[in-house]
């Protein structure tokens, strides 16, 4: 095949999860997930897990399971970040390959996707405590002067979001201009698995999207996702942890604690959705911004006719994929 990988790409709440569901079935493959929030246990309404998508039945009527990879792999108490998707993802690609299944990798987490594709470069900064510390006690601004002076092209404004995040910007930034670096980074490239990816992404139109991200949003509500929430909170994850992992967290995180009025009415409840309606309705977006900034890259992606109907979509990729065989 001219492809050793596939990838269903695009916005949240477009079907993305159902499409690479019955192309594993199709071409006896498993999901890899590329979701920065669905690692996390007791994450399950609010990301949208949805495990009951991975028990079909397939065409001869039989109950099938298609396994999945890299759901459910830490608790809160972890910082779940890109490093520990790209060798996470390098692994489950070497599992499922190794025993002749396809790796078929579904997500709408823009970086992750993008750090397999185009091969970033990941590696973990040895432990320097002195380093740290004469950093640490320095200012904010300080750090932040510190970063600007010594990196010469700064690729996310993020890195300025606290002492803690501009620290280890700083770090990493330092620790890749040393000989040992560039040593770790051929090692590393050397024992990479080679990934071939046949790239595929779905969207439809923006009004469509909003709708059913407004619907999705009814039924995640009525499904228990502020009570979600809220028992995460009362099992000891502290609110700034909650608000940390974005969108359904935060929103739901400042409406318990009273941020859109008297927590259990209805107001506060309409307000809630109506916020994080909006918001959702931008996070795709800039999720398709995304996805078409990796193209402009040199990423090449086969976009998928903007079908409402899942199995027309699906039907267009399964030919994309038979036509590369």
């Amino acid at each position: 095949m001219s492809y050793n990988c596939v990838f269903v790409i695009g916005p949240t709440a477009v079907g993305k999860t159902a499409i690479g569901v019955r192309l594993a079935d199709a071409f006896d493959g498993e999901i890899i997930s590329a979701d920065s929030r669905q690692v996390y246990k007791g994450l399950d309404i609010g990301t949208g897990k949805d495990l009951a998508d991975y028990d079909i039945v397939d065409s001869f009527g039989n109950e099938k399971h298609i396994p999945y990879h890299i759901i459910d792999v830490c608790d809160l108490s972890k910082e779940y970040n890109l490093f520990d998707f790209q060798e996470d993802f390098y692994k489950a690609f070497s599992d499922i390959s190794a025993r002749g299944k396809l790796p078929i990798c579904v997500g709408g987490t823009g970086m992750y996707v993008d750090s397999i594709l185009r091969s970033y470069d990941m590696i973990e900064v040895p432990e320097n405590p002195e380093e740290k510390a004469a950093l640490k006690a320095k200012s904010y601004d300080e750090l932040k002067s510190i970063l600007i002076e010594e990196k010469e092209k700064l690729h996310n404004t993020t890195e300025f979001g606290d002492k803690d995040r501009i620290i280890k910007a700083i770090l990493i930034n330092r620790f890749s201009k040393t000989a040992e670096y560039s040593e770790l980074k051929r090692k590393m490239q050397e024992s990479r698995p080679k990934i071939e990816p046949l790239v595929i992404c779905t969207t439809l139109d923006r009004k469509l999207v909003r709708a059913r991200i407004a619907a999705r949003l009814r039924a995640r509500m009525g499904e228990g996702l502020i009570e979600e929430i809220d028992g995460l909170h009362k099992a000891g994850w502290s609110f700034e942890r909650l608000e940390s992992l974005g969108l359904e967290y935060r929103f739901v995180s400042l409406y318990l604690q009273g941020e859109y009025g008297e927590v259990g009415s209805d107001g506060a409840r309409e307000k809630l959705f109506e916020l994080l309606n909006r918001a959702i309705g931008q996070f795709a977006k800039r999720q398709e911004t995304w996805f078409r900034g990796m193209e402009k890259k040199g990423v090449k992606i086969h976009w998928l006719p903007e079908e409402m109907d899942v199995e027309k979509r699906f039907e267009a990729a399964k030919d994309l994929l038979l036509d590369r065989r």
